[in-house]
C-alpha cells in the first residue's frame, strides 16, 4: 500500500544491505560499502525486558553479566529466535546508519541475506521484522546467491559456479547457473558448532569448563581441518569442574583439530552430497572453474586444502570471505532490474 510519508522519508534514507548473522550482523550501504560489522548480540534486563546493549557492547557482556542482566543471540542456526530482541537489533542498526542525517525517521530499502533451507514461517518473520523496525521495502536474498554475487561469481550466466558459505550458525551449499539455484543443502553446522565441540572436548578431556569465548578464540589462533606445517598450541582457561577452582590447560592444534573433526567431516559429506546429485555438464564446470569458500568458516586454517583433496576439485578461500554475502546483497539492490530474479519470492515487490 502506498504511504506518501514513507516516499517521502526515503528520499532521505540510505539503502541498506543487510548480513543478518547468527554470530555477526554486517550492513553495507550504497556508495559507502560496509559501515556496521558488530556481534548479533542483545543484552537484556530479565524482568523488564529492557534492552541494554547492542551488539560490540553486549558481546563484551556475554558470561560477564549479573544475575538480572543477560546477553543473548536473537538469532540461532540462521533464523530468528526472538522475534521482539531482533526486531529491536534491525532497528538499531538502521538508526546507526542514519545517525548524522537530518531525519532521524529513516524509511530506507533493506535486503536481508537469509538461509537457503528456511521455511516460509521463517521468512515470513525475517521480513516482518525488517518492515517493523522502520524499513519502507524489504527484500529476501538467499545467502549463496549473495555470497555468489557477492564474490563475483558469473550466477546470470549458463556456466555452474558452486559456492560454500560457512557462517556461525549455518553452513550453506549451492551449485548456481542462470540466475538459480540448480542443487543445494543448508546445514545446521557451523562455527558456532566447532565451538561447542571444543568447549565438550575441554570438558571430557580436562575437566575445564571454558566459556563460548574462549571455544572460539582456539578455534580461530589454531583451529584447522589439515596437519599444519608447524603445529600450534594455546592456553585455555576456566573451571576445573572437579575442584571447582580457576584452572588452565594447554592445548595443541593437533588436539583443536581432533575436537572440531566430526562438525568438518558433517559439512564434507553434505558438500559431497550437492556435488553428487549436480549435473554432469555442471560439475564439468566446477572442475574447470573450481569451487568458492565464503563466510567465516572459510578462515578455518587448511580447509581448502582439505575440501580439494576430498572433492578432486580445487576448492578456494574468495576475496575477504567474511562479508561476501552483504557485499552481494548491496549489489542487487543497487541493480534490481538485473538480478530481481534471485529474490526470495516472500517480500519481493
Amino acid at each position: 500500500m502506498f504511504n506518501p510519508l514513507n516516499s517521502f522519508l526515503g528520499l532521505f534514507s540510505f539503502d541498506i544491505a543487510i548480513d543478518l548473522g547468527t554470530a555477526t550482523t554486517l550492513v553495507a550501504v550504497k556508495g559507502k560499502g560496509i559501515i556496521i560489522n558488530e556481534p548479533s548480540v542483545v543484552a537484556i534486563e530479565k524482568k523488564s525486558r529492557k534492552i541494554l546493549a547492542i551488539g560490540s557492547e553486549a558481546k563484551e557482556m556475554i558470561g560477564r553479566t549479573p544475575g538480572n542482566i543477560v546477553a543473548i543471540r536473537p538469532l540461532r542456526d540462521g533464523v530468528i529466535s526472538d522475534f521482539d530482541v531482533t526486531e529491536s537489533m534491525l532497528h538499531y542498526f538502521i538508526h546507526k546508519v542514519h545517525e548524522k542525517m537530518l531525519f532521524r525517521i529513516p524509511r530506507p530499502r533493506v535486503i536481508v541475506g537469509i538461509p537457503s533451507g528456511v521455511t516460509e514461517v521463517e521468512k515470513k518473520a525475517v521480513y516482518d521484522a525488517v518492515m517493523s523496525a522502520g524499513a519502507r521495502e524489504a527484500y529476501l536474498v538467499e545467502e549463496p546467491i549473495a555470497a555468489a554475487i557477492g564474490a563475483e561469481l558469473p550466477v546470470n550466466d549458463s556456466v555452474g559456479s558452486m559456492i560454500i558459505d560457512i557462517g556461525g550458525g549455518t553452513t550453506e551449499i549451492a551449485v548456481l547457473s542462470l540466475g538459480g539455484i540448480v542443487q543445494s543443502a543448508s546445514i545446521r553446522v557451523a562455527g558456532d558448532e566447532m565451538d561447542e565441540d571444543i568447549i565438550q572436548y575441554a570438558k571430557q578431556k580436562y575437566n575445564l569448563l571454558i566459556g563460548e569465548r574462549m571455544a572460539e578464540q582456539a578455534k580461530i589462533a589454531i583451529g584447522s581441518a589439515y596437519p599444519l606445517p608447524q603445529e600450534e598450541t594455546i592456553t585455555l582457561r576456566g573451571r576445573n569442574l572437579i575442584t571447582g577452582l580457576p584452572d588452565e590447560v594447554e592445548v595443541s592444534s593437533v588436539e583443536i583439530r581432533e575436537a572440531i573433526s566430526d562438525s568438518i567431516s558433517t559439512i564434507i559429506d553434505a558438500i559431497k552430497g550437492v556435488v553428487d546429485e549436480t549435473p554432469p555438464e555442471l560439475v564439468a564446470d566446477l572442475m574447470e572453474r573450481g569451487i568458492a569458500l565464503a563466510g567465516g568458516g572459510a578462515l578455518l586454517k587448511g580447509l581448502d586444502q582439505r575440501l580439494t583433496d576430498e572433492l578432486k576439485i580445487t576448492v578456494y578461500v574468495v576475496e575477504d570471505p567474511i562479508t561476501c554475502v552483504v557485499r552481494g546483497a548491496a549489489k542487487i539492490l543497487e541493480y534490481l532490474d538485473v538480478y530481481h530474479k534471485v529474490l526470495a519470492e516472500l517480500g519481493r515487490s
